[in-house]
């Protein structure tokens, strides 16, 4: 995951409006494509997520007292880092265009069904 990070760092966290066409231009069904990235965008957000809370339990501190709330500026910074990363969605629109994603089709009867996966990049030799 922390590949993903880096990768990502380049990208523009801001919403904007997205090219259609460039969807169409990877399948021929607009859905499958949204269904496609929705997955991926789920899976970057629940990888984000358990990242986060183990990063976040290094610095937790167990106190007697419900009432006493510790602030750590460790986990503030850390969270303030993941705030800033582009919304899941974005990250896998852009794996989506840039050809970085591998699926199947579920309604292919010869193909079982897999998640959808990131294409590894074979490091440089």
């Amino acid at each position: 995951m922390g590949d993903l990070k880096t990768r990502v760092q380049g990208l523009d966290p801001n919403i904007s409006a997205r090219d259609i066409d460039g969807l169409l231009k990877k399948s021929d069904n607009i859905y499958e494509s949204l269904v496609v990235i929705a997955k991926r965008a789920r899976q970057i957000n629940r990888d984000l997520k358990i990242e986060l809370h183990q990063k976040l339990d290094e610095f937790a501190t167990q106190t007697d007292a419900i009432e006493e709330i510790h602030e750590n500026k460790e986990q503030i910074e850390i969270s303030k880092f993941y705030e800033r990363l582009p919304n899941p969605v974005l990250i896998s629109y852009n794996e989506f265009t840039e050809d970085q994603l591998t699926y199947t089709n579920p309604s292919d009867p010869i193909v079982e069904v897999e998640d959808v996966k990131l294409i590894e990049e074979a490091p440089d030799a």
